[in-house]
């Protein structure tokens, strides 16, 4: 199991991206939460099988329709089991 944050840069917020976000952790089976950040950015933290997050990390660089992308940044963090589903906060 493994544990990442993904920092989403760009044209990001008011795109829909923390729901597009959303459906695809649910449809990766992966838990933790999706918000908004006050530049502008979108931040998940993901935790779950590692093919499974770097799938998201792909699905990341290019977001939802109407979104634009300019840099995703990913940190991989120690696998800590802290979430039971995955949720939008904020």
């Amino acid at each position: 199991m493994k544990r990442a944050k993904i920092i989403i840069y760009g044209d990001v917020q008011g795109k829909f991206f923390r729901a597009a976000i959303q459906e695809k952790a649910l449809m990766l089976d992966l838990c933790g939460y999706v918000k908004n950040n006050d530049d502008g950015s979108v931040t998940a933290v993901l935790e779950g099988d590692e093919t499974d997050i770097d799938e998201m990390v792909e699905f990341c660089k290019e977001g939802p329709r109407g979104a634009s992308v300019d840099d995703v940044e990913v940190v991989d963090q120690d696998y800590k089991g802290d979430f039971d589903d995955f949720e939008i906060r904020y």
